[in-house]
């Protein structure tokens, strides 16, 4: 492979101890001419899913680069560490369901690797910290152009573990959608593609309440809800001046359906 001048990282790890900074001493010790990009470090522990999520809607804003992500529970287990070959960049982290959204993003997935060759990894590994001594290490090296098949052998991508799909189906007069994020601002995203904005009248309703089909949050009166096409070309709700999660009450993983006036 080429080299990269990227490295992007993503993690549940949070900002108030030193487990990011960790794995950027690792990245700067083998690869210090290697840039990093943090995507977030704000997942909410352990939820793989929307570490998904985050991971697949950024990484096409991306210079080409190795991404590695971390949101890991099950650490130290059987799960393999893995390295993902696509079109558009290499990802690095564990076989739970996390890296898969992010390869299609980037143009599918080509090929596949288990890191298992301990000279790619640290001298010792933790049974709890592979961000800093599998999945930095890793990166740093092919970042610098070392060949993937080196960090250990190939897997069958039909044996990699995948998320279950997100709930999405069509009903007589609408949808039913599963919550795939909320972001930073209350607004919420949902399993649905842009598409479906057209089979929805004006004014509808999303999970019980009135809301109108808009393209901006402006697009409704202050404080009422708007259906919108959001960057990441899926359909989100909003609320004009405040937070359409906790109006509505909900969260990722939860079901809302959205449907004509009654």
């Amino acid at each position: 492979m080429a080299p990269t001048a990227w490295i992007s990282l993503a993690t549940d790890y949070g900002l108030a101890d030193g487990f990011v900074a960790a794995c950027h001493g690792v990245i700067a010790r083998i690869a210090p001419a290697v840039r990093v990009i943090d995507v977030t470090h704000l997942v909410p522990a352990a939820d793989v899913r929307r570490g998904s999520a985050v991971l697949a809607q950024t990484v096409p804003s991306l210079p080409y680069a190795v991404h590695v992500a971390v949101v890991d529970p099950g650490v130290g287990t059987a799960r393999r560490g893995i390295a993902l070959i696509t079109p558009g960049g290499l990802l690095v982290g564990p076989d739970n369901g996390l890296l898969l959204a992010a390869a299609e993003a980037l143009g599918g997935l080509t090929a596949a690797v288990e890191l298992t060759n301990p000279e790619w990894l640290a001298p010792e590994v933790s049974r709890t910290f592979h961000g800093r001594d599998v999945f930095a290490p890793v990166a740093a090296r092919l970042a610098l152009g070392a060949p993937p098949a080196d960090a250990g052998p190939p897997v069958d991508p039909a044996t990699l573990v995948r998320l279950p799909e997100p709930v999405l189906r069509r009903d007589a007069d609408g949808f039913t959608a599963e919550v795939l994020t909320v972001d930073h601002f209350g607004n919420v995203q949902l399993a649905a593609g842009a598409d479906l904005l057209a089979t929805v009248p004006p004014t509808t309703r999303v999970a019980g309440r009135a809301a109108v089909r808009g393209r901006t949050f402006a697009d409704a009166p202050a404080g009422a809800l708007v259906l919108f096409v959001d960057s990441a070309n899926l359909l989100a709700v909003a609320v004009n001046g405040g937070r359409a999660a906790d109006l509505l009450g909900v969260a990722p993983g939860d079901v809302v359906t959205v449907c004509g006036q009654r």
